[in-house]
């Protein structure tokens, strides 16, 4: 295969098609996050990530598994919590089995700001996705992205 190859081409071409969309959808949201809950989407996301976990095994999530889950390196997320810590968000702990284990947990405000931004994120997707789908480029992106059955 050479650089001008047609397989390569549009490989390229579908690349850069998901990563237009990605970024229209995540500016979109952002704005909206920020607007009206003072909250970046990396603070919604996770926020929402952390507020998922329960007291069963294997309930709560160590940092690694936590800056997988954002997307974040394991330093990024590390100062992440400590911003919405300082803003009362998030807490703490050590893990009661293991003393060098921190967990983080998200506070009552923390629980009241991602409710209260949850519809602005949703509602900010949603308008992301339909704009995006009149671009006959992404249309089959947000095609797929809809037809998604993940869990939660």
């Amino acid at each position: 295969m050479t650089a001008t190859d047609p397989a390569l081409t549009a490989l390229a071409q579908g690349w850069c098609a998901l990563s237009l969309l990605h970024g229209r959808i995540e500016a979109h949201i952002e704005r909206a996050l920020q607007a009206k809950h003072d909250l970046s989407m990396r603070e919604y996301s996770l926020l929402d990530v952390l507020s998922r976990q329960h007291d069963g095994e294997g309930g709560h999530l160590q940092m690694r598994q936590v800056a997988d889950a954002v997307v974040l390196s394991q330093s990024a997320t590390t100062r992440l919590v400590t911003r919405l810590e300082d803003r009362g968000l998030l807490a703490r702990y050590l893990c009661p089995t293991d003393r060098r284990g921190i967990y983080t947990n998200v506070s009552e405000a923390g629980l009241k700001l991602l409710e209260e931004a949850r519809p602005t994120n949703d509602t900010a997707l949603r308008e992301a996705l339909d704009a995006a789908a009149v671009n006959p480029e992404l249309a089959p992106l947000v095609r797929v992205v809809e037809s998604m059955n993940v869990p939660a």
